[in-house]
């Protein structure tokens, strides 16, 4: 019953953000864009250091090994759909999802909770600024992008890391071959189901953040509690999306 109240509330502030959205579409570009900007530097620049690393350790770890192993078993053939299958469609979204909310996440929550708590949210609308599209707005199109930028860049750094592991263990696989195997078990829906999971999966990460730090009056005290909510909650709803979105692969 919690849950059901909870996701209640968190689609109900979704729905509101959106409409704001539409609303004031025609706000002044000058006002939103370098928030939008800093956002998307704050979630997604920063972030290149430990993607790369992310990316070379994944490209290690499962690329290299199982690519190793096929070889061993004779079944070089299924790298490229296995690759496509582990990097592209699930661990390379969720994995990307949690960095940013381990990131930029919870300096959101933090924020916006410091900024309920001090009464600088009513100081905005005593401004008539609307903290929904002033303060949410930029954090969803930020995390939305940084997301889906940092997703197809650990995966392309996996890809590349992987093989070169795999080629320095003496796996007998030429480029062309390992090329060829991720084009053949790419399909169109890997590229559109990766774009609308990672754009969905930052604009989760915003909804969940936002709405702990703007929808409930806070204390300075209840930030840090808060705070640890909002990350366990929006792991859990990048959790459930992959699983609807896992549905569509299956059924595409």
């Amino acid at each position: 019953m919690r849950f059901g109240g909870l996701a209640r509330e968190l689609t109900a502030f979704a729905l509101i953000s959106l409409g704001v959205m539409a609303s004031r579409r025609d706000s002044p570009r000058r006002v939103m864009r370098p928030r939008i900007r800093e956002e998307v530097y704050d979630a997604g620049l920063k972030l290149l250091p430990i993607v790369t690393f992310l990316g070379i350790a994944l490209g290690l770890l499962v690329i290299a090994q199982t690519t190793a192993l096929l070889s061993q078993l004779g079944a070089q053939s299924y790298a490229g759909t296995i690759m496509v299958t582990v990097v592209v469609r699930e661990m390379g979204p969720l994995l990307t999802a949690i960095l940013v909310l381990a990131r930029a996440g919870t300096v959101n929550v933090v924020e916006l909770g410091m900024l309920r708590a001090l009464g600088e949210v009513r100081a905005l609308e005593s401004l008539s600024i609307d903290p929904i599209h002033y303060l949410v707005m930029p954090r969803m199109f930020g995390l939305a992008l940084a997301v889906f930028c940092l997703t197809v860049y650990l995966i392309l750094t996996a890809l590349v890391s992987g093989y070169l592991f795999a080629f320095l263990q003496g796996v007998a696989l030429k480029p062309g071959a390992y090329v060829g195997q991720l084009g053949d078990a790419l399909l169109w829906q890997d590229f559109a189901l990766l774009g609308l999971k990672t754009l969905t999966f930052g604009a989760a990460i915003a909804v969940v953040n936002c709405y702990h730090g703007l929808a409930r009056p806070l204390d300075i005290d209840d930030v840090a509690e808060v705070t640890a909510r909002a990350v366990v909650q929006s792991i859990t709803a990048c959790v459930l999306l992959d699983a609807v979105f896992l549905v569509g692969y299956v059924f595409s």
